[in-house]
């Protein structure tokens, strides 16, 4: 069964390349939902992550000659619309990035982290459904700086190696742990008020 899905895979591809418009339209109906979901990870604007994802497809169809199957096809289409995101925001009007320190832990002169008192934990039937912690944690993560965001995404999120990452923002790999480190103890300062009882601001 494995083999032969391979098989039908590699004849998609191939028809693809002899430009079948109906195995081109079965192509981008195969990639483009999850193409669309790296995209809105990465973007914070659904238009220009659907952008991304027509810009990315058309890319890969024009290039297809030359993808030479050394990796799979999903591999190489990620790389691709993670590229394209990439330079959507390199290339977009922001205003200065705020730091990010104020979201980092505080430390006493002891070396002790100062964090507010919890209080009485939250009942189990009183628990946030795990949607609804998934939606929460996702609009945290948008509220970081995007060069802290994007590190932090394509790492935990998009699963890529210190290695990748560093080849993909033109950084050393001692530069993206560093900043995922800051970026995972952001997120954990913003999360935090949330998992107390009375402290829930989404």
């Amino acid at each position: 069964m494995p083999r032969k899905a391979k098989t039908n895979h590699d004849d998609l591809l191939g028809l693809v390349r002899a430009g079948d418009k109906l195995a081109v339209e079965r192509f981008i109906r195969l990639h483009a939902p999850w193409m669309l979901a790296v995209a809105r990870r990465l973007l914070k604007d659904e238009g220009l992550a659907e952008d991304c994802v027509q810009e990315s497809l058309l890319s890969a169809l024009r290039s297809l000659d030359r993808f030479e199957q050394r990796s799979e096809v999903k591999t190489w289409l990620h790389r691709i619309v993670v590229n394209s995101c990439l330079m959507k925001i390199r290339s977009a009007v922001r205003a200065q990035e705020q730091p990010i320190d104020q979201l980092l832990p505080q430390f006493d002169a002891n070396g002790g982290r100062i964090e507010a008192p919890w209080s009485e934990p939250v009942a189990p039937d009183e628990a946030l459904e795990q949607h609804q912690m998934c939606a929460i944690v996702r609009a945290k993560i948008a509220e970081l700086p995007d060069s802290y965001r994007i590190v932090l995404l394509l790492r935990d999120i998009e699963e890529l190696s210190t290695e990748e990452v560093a080849g993909l923002l033109g950084l050393s790999g001692a530069a993206v742990k560093v900043r995922l480190h800051r970026a995972r103890s952001a997120l954990k300062k913003l999360i935090e008020p949330i998992l107390r009882r009375g402290g829930a601001d989404g």
